[in-house]
């Protein structure tokens, strides 16, 4: 993305400058780290993906898609950007610095793109899960598609530039020309971090919008079921206007608070008494009490909410935790990009310290391995996946020290 002489016509790979002898040093450990945790931490999450049952879900392939993209950079990429900072010198020649920039811009598109999926599926399954449309994108064939689609997109959009990978001194690695691919580069820049990244924001913007929706559609629902029985149909309605799914498989579901349920028991009670209902007495209508589905009846007709408190209390959290993770995932992609590309554009013309160009482009680096530690933080079942692959790794180990032990002994 930086001007630099043409690596056919000039031998020297060197970004060596007094103002970076001291920081590359910095640059070094922190990369070191880098591949060691994004290698680990993404061969992890493959692994759990393929030996726990419960993380086999079409979803979930999207993240393991993601981090195939991530293991491609911290494997491949981010040592060979290591050497080049401990040397302060590209040692690979032109052809390797030339597919090195290929590999590296893949890498970014498969993973905005698969950030994209991940944004738009969690919308799809809020807004539209009972739509033709959505089954189709959301099945097993589906999400094969867009998997391989996603590759197939980034190796189209930055294989036309092979001839102009670059050595870039800036920041002491391989990328296209800043001038030779225009317009071509500046409409995939613009296409990939700022539509993409701005339309993965949108889906979680329109998700926060329906989850709103369906807030105030509940509180709506509360409201009439204590001010009359007869407008429970009408409560039931507005949920399911809101995006609220009325299966088995809901996804946002309506919780019953148990001071509610409290409060029902004691208005039938009075009205038992009041009717003068002395000879048999009927089970309780009490929403707490139902083990299964959910019947309110009124004089006029019976309806039904299909989603019990505990599995819809339950369905709702998941759904939320695991939203709330992806976005968090997003904003760090945003985060750790951002002054990389802020600087890019402000700094047209060069003008910027090396060490700064440096510095923004190191923290580019922490994308590739931040994901996993965010799944362990904020997921329970790849927390528990991880848990179980350690122990499993460590037992070769656990078993050497205690049969070491018991010889001592």
């Amino acid at each position: 993305m930086w001007n630099s002489t043409d690596p056919l016509k000039n031998d020297s790979f060197s970004c060596a400058s007094p103002t970076v002898e001291g920081y590359r040093y910095f640059g070094v450990l922190l990369g070191s780290g880098v591949t060691l945790v994004g290698t680990i931490g993404n061969i992890m999450t493959v692994l759990a993906f393929a030996t726990d049952a419960s993380l086999r879900t079409r979803f979930n392939v999207l993240i393991v898609n993601l981090a195939l993209a991530d293991l491609l950079y911290c494997m491949m990429l981010q040592p060979v950007i290591v050497d080049s900072y401990l040397h302060l010198h590209w040692r690979g020649g032109a052809t390797w610095c030339r597919m090195f920039g290929f590999l590296l811009f893949l890498s970014y598109s498969v993973s905005i793109i698969t950030l994209c999926l991940i944004a738009m599926s969690r919308y799809l399954i809020v807004a539209h899960r009972t739509s033709h449309c959505a089954r189709l994108i959301l099945s097993r064939r589906g999400v094969a598609v867009l998997l391989i689609s996603s590759w197939l997109l980034g190796i189209a959009s930055f294989a036309p530039l092979w001839p102009i990978y670059v050595f870039a001194p800036q920041v002491c690695t391989c990328s296209f020309h800043r001038s030779k691919g225009r317009p071509y580069t500046t409409v995939l820049l613009y296409l990939y971090f700022f539509l993409g990244l701005g339309c993965v924001g949108l889906f979680y913007l329109l998700i926060y919008h329906k989850v709103c929706l369906a807030a105030k559609a509940f509180l709506k629902y509360r409201l009439s079921h204590r001010s009359s029985k007869r407008k429970w149909a009408e409560a039931e309605v507005a949920i399911d206007d809101s995006g609220i799914s009325d299966g088995a498989s809901t996804t946002l579901s309506c919780e019953i608070s148990n001071d509610e349920a409290g409060v029902e028991q004691n208005r039938n009670k009075a009205e038992e008494k009041s009717e003068g209902q002395t000879t048999t007495k009927e089970p309780k209508n009490s929403i707490q009490d139902a083990p299964k589905d959910i019947e309110m009846s009124s004089k006029p007709s019976m309806v039904t909410i299909k989603t019990t408190p505990a599995a819809g209390s339950r369905e709702d959290s998941e759904f939320k935790r695991v939203t709330r993770m992806c976005f968090t995932v997003f904003l760090c992609f945003v985060v750790c990009f951002a002054p990389f590309l802020l600087l890019n554009v402000a700094d047209n013309a060069n003008r910027a310290p090396q060490v700064i160009h440096m510095f923004c482009s190191n923290l580019a680096w922490l994308n590739s391995c931040i994901n996993p530690l965010l799944y362990a933080v904020m997921n329970r079942q790849f927390k528990q996946a991880y848990k179980d692959l350690m122990v499993k790794a460590l037992h070769p180990l656990t078993w050497i020290w205690r049969t070491h032990g018991f010889r001592t002994i």
